[in-house]
């Protein structure tokens, strides 16, 4: 996300009127896990993942066309390899969740807020704050007691899963900061092109699955395409452009807090809608995550 500098503070109305699309993102966000899983099964994920962003993608190009033709062809090519790196976090997000709970999901992956400080720390070789390492071993801990259900025991396939997604979306963050190719592109048409990157690799690769995108949306019914429109239109579409228009009304570090509230509705949304349920491990676990993560947030920065 860039940084763009907002003068002096926003009066009380108007900063209610940025946080809440803020904090409605985050809900639907928090609420794509269980999208996701209801929609998805371990044969359809590339099928899916190919259906979801050919909807959302022509809206983008429709939007931006001007911005991608003013685009250079080195950054072509940085947003490119960018879009590599976002294809493998879907995958791993999606093949994720199939294999876990919606809450899991999104408590796990909120580890990304404490992964990239202490990665940004080590590849500038600047140790990390004493208060920040604390966070994070109080997240590390909460996850550990989250993924065990009735005693202690492997984490599901899903949860490493997830975990690992954290970690890749830590490497996507670090490579668009130091990538040069990328630096000066607009926030649209550098989304939209690693956005339709990551659709030509789910494309190639549906080529092989056991199921091919037309073939899961002849099975879908009303609730799976009411699923797919749900991930597509507002976990996407309507997620990017709320995120451009805030950011310049208020300071990305207010957007970045509001938008770290996405494991709680993850959370609220696999327990109320889902059915999903904690054990006292469990919910302490989710606690301790999100305690960390909000304790690290404010010992970075």
């Amino acid at each position: 996300m860039s940084t763009i500098a907002v003068p002096g503070a926003l009066a009380p109305r108007r900063a209610w009127l940025t946080d809440l699309p803020l904090l409605l993102v985050a809900a639907v966000w928090g609420a794509s896990y269980l999208a996701a899983k209801d929609v998805t099964t371990a044969r359809t994920v590339i099928a899916v993942l190919v259906l979801r962003f050919a909807v959302a993608l022509p809206v983008l190009v429709a939007v931006g066309w001007r911005s991608l033709r003013a685009l250079s062809a080195a950054q072509w090519r940085g947003a490119a390899v960018l879009g590599l790196i976002l294809s493998g976090i879907f995958l791993l997000e999606t093949y994720g969740v199939v294999h876990t709970s919606a809450t899991n999901a999104g408590l796990v992956i909120s580890l990304t807020m404490i992964f990239t400080p202490l990665a940004e720390s080590a590849v500038n070789r600047v140790r990390p704050a004493r208060g920040f390492l604390a966070a994070a071993g109080v997240s590390v801990l909460g996850v550990v007691l989250l993924t065990q259900s009735g005693g202690f025991t492997r984490p599901s396939p899903g949860d490493l899963l997830m975990l690992l997604a954290a970690v890749a979306r830590t490497g996507h963050v670090l490579v668009m900061s130091r990538s040069r190719a990328v630096r000066g592109a607009g926030a649209l048409p550098l989304t939209t092109v690693q956005l339709g990157t990551a659709v030509l690799v789910f494309a190639l690769l549906s080529a092989g699955a056991d199921t091919t995108p037309w073939a899961a949306a002849a099975d879908f019914g009303a609730r799976e395409w009411a699923g797919l429109l749900f991930l597509a239109v507002f976990c996407t579409l309507f997620a990017f452009f709320v995120q451009m228009w805030a950011v310049r009304r208020t300071s990305p570090s207010r957007v970045g807090l509001l938008l770290g509230t996405e494991p709680l509705w993850a959370a609220a949304a696999g327990i109320a809608l889902g059915g999903e349920r904690l054990g006292a491990a469990g919910l302490l676990g989710g606690v301790l995550v999100i305690a960390g993560t909000v304790w690290g947030r404010r010992a970075a920065g």
